[in-house]
């Protein structure tokens, strides 16, 4: 049996993340296995990690690395070749299975850290931007403007020729999201004064949520993606449909790559790094085995941006 480190989660541990030994994986036939250079961590598999009471846990979405053994039906790249993936869970290991569906190479130029800030905020990112339809001349506000997604998703909206609004809730962060795209920034949750908006998207809950259903233009549609200011939201639902057209999407990205593989989007965001028209904000680098302390630091908001980790 061949072994390797990776992150699990310790019940009863200060930080509950720690590196342990576990068997190396056995890949699917269309899986390929990746040899783990860089990942990043994102608040979902965070806030997971943190509350499971499921001792052994692998946790770990993104992750960037070079192909060592190609998947067995010949699909995906070859080995050798540096990727990005998307996994629902054991990302942050040495090695890794991924299915082909859930890869993209690198292009030449682009970095194991840059690449691992993308599959789930900048694929998340991309696939909400884009239940707006064509964004040419359209109004799209976006809340939690200053997190991993909501940078992906300001540069995003601003190529694609929206009129972005970001909402955020420290004043220190605002020359940041204007200079990933936001036209127009708002310190706190009052965005009324430059809508109505074609889309909306939103990762706060709570209030929040109810008030941008309120501020819908006619057919907009609110993208929710997150609650971290609250799970629960009461809102008018006479307003709500007398707007006329209005939808609330719920948003999960490990629902929406069923049917728009990961590879497909990877690829695009990728191509947009390698030519520079996206920058991804990496607000911390650290080896892995500070993998406790920065999960902490995520889950109290610390960072702008995204944290990575490197491994090895």
């Amino acid at each position: 049996m061949s072994m390797m480190r990776a992150v699990v989660v310790e019940v009863g541990s200060p930080n509950r993340l720690i590196l342990r030994k576990v068997e190396e994986p056995s890949p699917a036939p269309s899986e390929a296995l990746i040899r783990v250079a860089a990942v990043s961590l994102n608040r979902g598999e965070v806030t997971r990690a943190a509350g499971t009471e499921q001792a052994g846990f692998r946790p770990g979405w993104d992750v960037a690395g070079t192909v060592e053994r190609a998947a067995e039906d010949g699909s995906g790249p070859p080995e050798g070749t540096r990727v990005v993936g998307l996994l629902e869970a054991g990302a942050w290991a040495e090695l890794a299975a991924v299915p082909t569906r859930s890869l993209a190479a690198l292009p030449e130029g682009v970095s194991f850290a840059q690449a691992a800030t993308l599959p789930v905020a900048g694929l998340t990112a991309l696939y909400t931007l884009e239940k707006g339809g064509g964004l040419l001349g359209k109004n799209v506000l976006i809340t939690g403007a200053s997190g991993g997604v909501g940078l992906f998703a300001c540069r995003l909206a601003r190529t694609s020729g929206a009129h972005v609004v970001g909402v955020i809730r420290r004043a220190d962060r605002e020359s940041l999201v204007r200079e990933a795209g936001s036209h127009e920034v708002i310190i706190g949750d009052d965005a009324r004064e430059h809508g109505p908006y074609d889309l909306v998207l939103e990762s706060v809950g709570g209030e929040v949520l109810a008030g941008t259903l309120a501020m819908l233009a006619t057919g907009g549609t609110c993208v929710s993606i997150g609650v971290s200011a609250g799970a629960e939201s009461t809102f008018d639902v006479r307003s709500f449909y007398f707007t006329g057209g209005a939808i609330l999407y719920g948003f999960i990205i490990f629902y929406e790559v069923l049917a728009r593989p990961a590879s497909e989007g990877l690829a695009r965001l990728l191509s947009l790094v390698a030519d520079g028209t996206l920058q991804p904000r990496i607000e911390l680098e650290a080896p892995w085995e500070e993998i406790g302390d920065v999960a902490g630091h995520l889950l109290d908001r610390d960072y702008a941006g995204k944290a990575v980790l490197h491994v090895g």
